[in-house]
């Protein structure tokens, strides 16, 4: 029996000194809450003598136990070089924005050669891929990544369309930089230290559809160009199945952008002007820790994660704002920046000046089978409402939300993954009405 863990692959608010504190406050708070946990990690035995002994397996190590009468025995595993395929489905009741079912289709690469590493996830219309070049601890980066969903995109207003705020629009950028890459604890292939620095450049386009209401006027294609500064740290141990076990990590993206050829573009009675659009800084920053339970066994682990995001100069519109989106919970070290919400339609939901927080309880039913129960507040997410007389205006108002989710991962056939998750919206998604959604993804590595 063969059940090893896969690689998972896979808008008009400006600065606000409260928010912008508020934010730093929960980020730092969040920052002790996490260190002091994972340097707290060490447990009291349990009573039980099964429980007081019993060990997780990790990722990319050999394991061995006897399950069922039968002898199972995982030989180790090389991380540092994946192929793995996921595909699956969302399913929303009520539909979100039009939507009732929508396909789940992702190739992921990570290979490390000797001097040089490449990262890539391939999803047809959205890609990303990252290489870099190392001399000893400095590196030499480039990344290349498109968003062309070549469909029309609406907002949602009460878990509806909104069909006059139809548009299709897309971008494609490329970023050249350096940085350094500095291993830390626990020294498995994800640990390190990252800090990074880009010039990037692409194309924006937009253009209206046959719905597209009359008030709309959209902004012109235009190039744009800017820096990007990232930084990264992952100390987190993983189990078997790229779950995060303990330790933590953290990082932070900074975003300047200058759109070569901008005008005002407005929604209805609602006019994002030039001057405040064409040029804006963007701020993120995440935190995710794993700590075991006092008193407990390795089985119960708590995670957290926190995300966060101000704009300090400019205003964000619909296609510079953040966005979050549902999926499954980011495990992969590259992939932790993605700002979650459960039972959201993929990196689709546009917000700005926001902090989301999950707190996870997880229990490890069989070394290869995990129950995750998860609460996650989203607090001052700016999003779209379409409220105006004339039906359609778009401006980010500030929305508080909660999601309840309750998910299982497991080993399946052939060195694959299942993952399952039901999730209850209140009412951030569907502006005001609740929902639910039900995801299914299935990874296979190669």
């Amino acid at each position: 029996m063969k059940l090893p863990g896969t690689g998972s692959k896979h808008v008009g608010q400006g600065y606000s000194p409260q928010r912008t504190g508020a934010f730093l406050a929960v980020l730092v708070a969040a920052v002790i809450l996490f260190v002091t946990s994972s340097r707290a990690s060490v447990q009291a035995p349990s009573t039980h003598p099964e429980e007081a002994t019993h060990h997780t397996p990790l990722a990319g190590e050999a394991y061995s136990t006897a399950m069922f009468g039968k002898n199972v025995s995982i030989p180790a595993r090389d991380r540092e070089n994946i192929l793995s395929l996921t595909l699956g489905a969302n399913f929303y009741t009520p539909g979100v924005g039009g939507n009732n079912a929508l396909p789940i289709a992702a190739l992921y690469v990570r290979h490390r050669w000797d001097k040089w590493w490449a990262r890539s996830v391939v999803g047809v219309f959205v890609n990303e891929v990252d290489v870099a070049r190392s001399m000893g601890k400095l590196q030499l980066l480039g990344h290349l990544e498109n968003n062309t969903v070549p469909f029309a995109d609406t907002t949602v207003e009460k878990g509806e369309e909104v069909k006059s705020s139809s548009v299709i629009w897309g971008s494609v950028s490329g970023w050249l930089g350096a940085g350094v890459r500095i291993p830390m604890g626990p020294f498995q292939a994800d640990n390190d230290l990252r800090l990074q620095l880009f010039y990037q450049g692409g194309y924006f386009y937009d253009k209206r559809t046959d719905d597209t209401g009359a008030h709309v006027v959209l902004p012109p294609d235009t190039f744009f160009q800017g820096l990007r500064a990232r930084a990264r740290y992952d100390g987190l141990r993983r189990n078997i199945m790229e779950l995060p076990h303990e330790g933590w990590a953290s990082g932070g993206d900074l975003e300047l952008t200058f759109r070569d050829t901008w005008s005002d573009s407005a929604f209805g009675s609602h006019v994002y002007r030039k001057s405040d659009t064409e040029t804006y800084l963007k701020l993120s920053g995440y935190l995710i820790g794993a700590a075991g339970i006092p008193w407990l066994s390795e089985r119960h682990r708590f995670v957290g994660y926190l995300h966060g995001g101000v704009t300090p100069m400019g205003k964000l519109d619909r296609f510079s704002a953040f966005r979050a989106g549902g999926g499954p919970f980011p495990n992969e070290t590259d992939d932790l920046y993605r700002l979650p919400y459960p039972g959201a339609l993929l990196n689709d939901f546009p917000v700005s000046d926001y902090v989301v927080g999950t707190v996870e309880y997880r229990y490890e039913i069989l070394f290869f089978l995990y129950l995750h129960l998860r609460a996650t507040l989203a607090w001052g997410a700016n999003r779209p409402d379409y409220t105006d007389s004339d039906g359609l205006r778009l401006k980010l108002d500030s929305a508080d939300g909660r999601a309840y989710s309750i998910g299982l991962t497991t080993g399946f056939f052939q060195d694959s993954q299942l993952y399952l998750e039901y999730a209850y919206d209140d009412k951030l998604l569907r502006n005001g009405t609740s929902g639910s959604s039900i995801m299914l993804l299935w990874s296979k590595s190669f």
